[in-house]
């Protein structure tokens, strides 16, 4: 069968390409020209609401139902089915994704899909890390972020007065976890702490912030379980360490063997 033409509703958004000369309310399938049931090597476009299909013997024939599109750009994916290798509309793959505009953006790096880049060039002074282009820091402080070589180690929300580590240290035992704290280091001589249980309210306090600064900038973010903190307690019956939980806030105290639970460095000097 040779298909002459095809009268397509315009209820049919997926042949955008296609001109109208009639409109037809109808959704029957072979009313619009899908009358068989299978196409010789399988040339043919199947009726989008029924199981028939129009079977093509020409290459004007996808091109009368709006299959011109080849997309075969950088990054360029064809939608839905393809009639002899052209479909009706492309997509970019999902890795384009940046327009590489704003303070810090030389452009795109590459071709573009869409108008956008799978990633991009960075101006003098900025490097593209964390899928972003971040500004080359000196070592320290800088507000709420504490770099070292270019990368921050230390985020602290606002308010909060000592940053807190990129990460976790391993989940340990007190003596161990005080001992790594101590000798962790954020940057040349600065050196962390465990965090005492008020710190560790704070960071509670101010949990969901910080795992947002966390998230952006490549770290860890908080566990959701018991911390160690530096505060010890002595009841002259027994003593033993406070432990801050990050799922509510609360304190319990602990013996010194007890454990192992998760500890994070802090920088309260720098």
């Amino acid at each position: 069968m040779k298909v002459k033409f095809l009268l397509i509703g315009t209820s049919l958004s997926f042949l955008p390409q296609l001109t109208l000369a009639q409109c037809v309310a109808t959704q029957d399938c072979e009313t619009l020209g899908y009358t068989e049931t299978t196409c010789n090597g399988g040339k043919g476009v199947k009726c989008p609401f029924g199981n028939k299909w129009a079977c093509l013997e020409e290459c004007s024939d996808c091109a009368k139902l709006g299959f011109t599109f080849e997309c075969k750009g950088t990054g360029e994916k064809g939608v839905g089915q393809s009639c002899n290798g052209k479909y009706q509309g492309c997509s970019c793959d999902s890795s384009y994704q940046y327009t590489c505009t704003g303070t810090g953006y030389a452009g795109g790096a590459g071709s573009a899909c869409g108008g956008k880049y799978a990633q991009c060039l960075c101006a003098s002074g900025y490097e593209w890390k964390n899928s972003r282009c971040q500004q080359l820091m000196s070592d320290g402080a800088h507000g709420q972020l504490y770099y070292c070589n270019g990368n921050v180690v230390g985020v602290r929300a606002v308010g909060m007065t000592f940053y807190v580590a990129i990460q976790d240290i391993e989940r340990t035992y007190w003596t161990t976890a005080k001992d790594l704290c101590k000798n962790y280091t954020f940057c040349g001589n600065a050196k962390g702490i465990l965090p005492s249980m008020g710190q560790l309210f704070t960071i509670y306090e101010y949990k969901a912030e910080v795992n947002s600064l966390l998230a952006t900038y490549g770290g860890t973010t908080l566990s959701e379980g018991d911390y160690w903190s530096s505060t010890e307690w002595n009841n002259f019956q027994s003593s033993g360490v406070k432990i801050v939980s990050m799922v509510n806030g609360k304190n319990t105290g602990t013996g010194y063997g007890f454990g192992p639970f998760y500890a994070r460095p802090i920088l309260t000097s720098w």
